[in-house]
């Protein structure tokens, strides 16, 4: 949807605003722009690979239930823990 003069206008004032009071903020907000559109713009052309943390929290994920699936093992294979015949 495409903005109309008045609002183009007010926007823009706006940025000048910002700009010039805080331009720290001004330049990080321009920053996470960049990166939002290259993000849009990256989308279909192929696969992002996944952050470290989500890395990590899949390993661990693994690591746990690997861990659960051998005590089980390890319990169940133990005389005592045997079902009574």
């Amino acid at each position: 949807m495409a903005w109309s003069q008045d609002e183009e206008r007010m926007l823009a004032m706006i940025e000048r605003h910002l700009t010039d009071e805080d331009p720290k903020l001004a330049a990080r907000l321009e920053s996470f722009n960049h990166r939002a559109e290259r993000g849009r713009q990256g989308r279909g052309a192929g696969r992002r690979l996944p952050g470290r943390s989500t890395v990590i929290i899949a390993v661990s994920w693994l690591l746990i239930a690997t861990l659960i699936a051998t005590l089980l093992v390890m319990a169940l294979r133990h005389d005592a823990a045997a079902l009574p015949v």
